[in-house]
């Protein structure tokens, strides 16, 4: 039988040896199953910020944070300027010349336009960048600060309006001018009669009275101008001074325009026949000159008072305009009524009748004073006064006066003593302090509407 074989007896143990080498050193259990862990990755190189890196981004930082406060202030700013403002109503303002954006900023709070003065200059000097003007303007109700700002930049000052009437001389012109205490300054001297073209003119607050009268000159040459190259041949003046003169008498001898053409058909005829024009008109002118009224009506003596401009006493044109015609009768003169008529005479309504012979002009006369005498019967002081009567016809046709309604004894009118006033339609105080219609906007050569003035 097999023995078992004996295997050999564990060497005793010795003593801890270092294991050979490419042999790992035995381990006890415990530490034979224990993991272990990995290194932990090695962490990067800090690099080091500069200054100037630094410094610019926190630049731009405080750049973002201040652009946005801008935004936003922007915003709001924006909504107050364009907020509407403190006025109920339309109100107008005079900015004074030469005021500085915070006297304007303070007049305009004082006024109530607007209610932020500080927010207003902040705006108009740094939003706006454009000058403000100084003159008067028209804030519309409720006007934002942007608006007033526009108006203050782009508006139109306020426009006044001056009315001169057909037929006022250069010195009544001269007059109403220095009453009207918008415009400044001094007038250097008095126009020649019947330079100046009357209209209504426009002017802001400030503008010179000079400058009026300069604009009434250049719109008189220019209309004169295109008036007298439409004449017609027939007509008896050779100058453009001359259709002046002829139309100035025309102005006055009636207020309507319809009639123009017809009174100054009648004056040309009477040219034509060497025939004196006869016009109260030109006494009044006269005696007067510039001032152009008497004030009361006119007297026998002075009707045959040889003055210049007197067409009783002088033959044709007188040697200048009596007054300021106005386009109308400019362009009546240019072209009048073909007609054969040399007399009219008013007919109790403000205008005329006319006539081609004196048997007629004189039957006109009568029916005229018909009318009168039952106006004076019914309303005595509603009645026009009498018209422009005259002495008894002459033998010689011509010599009867144009205008004037032929009485029946020699040198007398209507039976009044010769040395009184004649009365008459046409009236001399249109102009003067006396005239209550001064500085209205019709036609004071209008018999109808001037007030008859007597001397006290």
């Amino acid at each position: 039988m097999f023995r078992k074989r004996k295997t050999d007896a564990p060497a005793p143990s010795a003593p801890d040896q270092p294991a050979p080498p490419g042999r790992l050193a035995p381990r006890s259990p415990s530490e034979a199953i224990k993991p272990t862990a990995a290194p932990p990755p090695p962490a990067p190189p800090e690099r080091e910020r500069g200054g100037l890196l630094s410094a610019i981004s926190g630049f731009l930082t405080l750049f973002a944070i201040l652009g946005i406060g801008a935004m936003l202030g922007i915003v709001v700013l924006d909504r107050q300027v364009n907020e509407p403002g403190p006025l109920l109503s339309d109100k107008i303002v005079v900015v004074p010349p030469r005021s500085s954006v915070s006297e304007m900023a303070e007049l305009l709070a004082r006024e109530g336009v607007i209610e932020h003065p500080s927010l207003f200059e902040l705006t108009a000097r740094f939003a706006r960048k454009q000058p403000l003007k100084a003159g008067e303007f028209n804030f519309k109700a409720h006007a934002s600060i942007d608006d007033v700002i526009d108006t203050l930049i782009q508006g139109r000052p306020v426009q006044h309006a001056i009315t001169f009437p057909e037929g006022l001389t250069s010195e009544q012109i001269v007059a109403r001018l220095n009453e009207n205490d918008i415009l400044t300054g001094d007038i250097n001297e008095t126009p020649p009669e019947g330079s100046l073209l009357p209209d209504t003119y426009k002017f802001e607050r400030g503008d010179s009275r000079q400058k009026i009268l300069n604009l009434m000159r250049a719109k008189q040459r220019e209309v004169l101008n295109q008036v007298w190259s439409r004449r017609s041949a027939e007509v008896q003046v050779r100058t453009p001074q001359e259709l002046v003169t002829l139309a100035s008498i025309v102005e006055k001898e009636t207020g309507r325009a319809d009639e123009r053409p017809r009174v100054a058909g009648v004056f040309v005829n009477r040219l034509q026949k060497r025939m004196r024009l006869q016009s109260d008109p030109t006494i009044v002118y006269g005696l007067v000159g510039g001032r152009g009224t008497l004030g009361r009506g006119i007297l026998r003596s002075e009707i045959e008072r040889p003055t210049p401009y007197n067409t009783y006493v002088i033959e044709g044109l007188p040697p200048g305009p009596i007054a300021n015609p106005g386009r109308a009768a400019l362009e009546a003169v240019a072209n009048p009524s073909r007609t054969k008529e040399l007399y009219f005479v008013a007919d109790g309504t403000g205008g005329h009748v006319f006539a081609e012979t004196l048997d007629a002009h004189n039957r006109n006369v009568a029916r005229w004073r018909q009318v009168e005498r039952a106006k004076a019967a019914t309303d005595p002081a509603a009645a026009t006064p009498v018209d422009k009567v005259e002495p008894a016809p002459a033998a010689d046709p011509s010599a009867a006066p144009a205008t004037r309604a032929l009485s029946p004894s020699p040198m007398a009118y209507d039976g009044v003593d010769p040395n009184a006033q004649r009365s008459k339609a046409f009236d001399a105080s249109e102009g003067t302090a006396r005239d209550p219609l001064r500085n209205k906007t019709y036609d004071l050569t209008f018999p109808k509407t001037v007030p008859v003035l007597r001397n006290p």
